[in-house]
């Protein structure tokens, strides 16, 4: 049974939560060939400040572009 892991900054709105795990599933299952009853998807949502790129957070860089 595969699982599959997805970590992501951010929140995503329930709609593209819905979506990605579906299309997800599908490829998985179809790739692997195996039935999409066996596959699991885990969505990891993390704040902007818990990742950290080149020595600072992801929220602080996300500030700096937003002005």
């Amino acid at each position: 049974m595969p699982i599959i892991e997805v970590k992501l900054f951010g929140e995503l709105s329930p709609d593209h939560k819905e979506q990605l795990i579906k299309e997800t599933s599908n490829t998985v299952s179809s790739v692997l060939n195996l039935p999409l009853s066996t596959v699991r998807v885990l969505l990891h949502e993390l704040p902007t400040e818990n990742w950290g790129i080149e020595g600072e957070s992801v929220k602080k860089r996300l500030e700096k572009t937003a002005k």
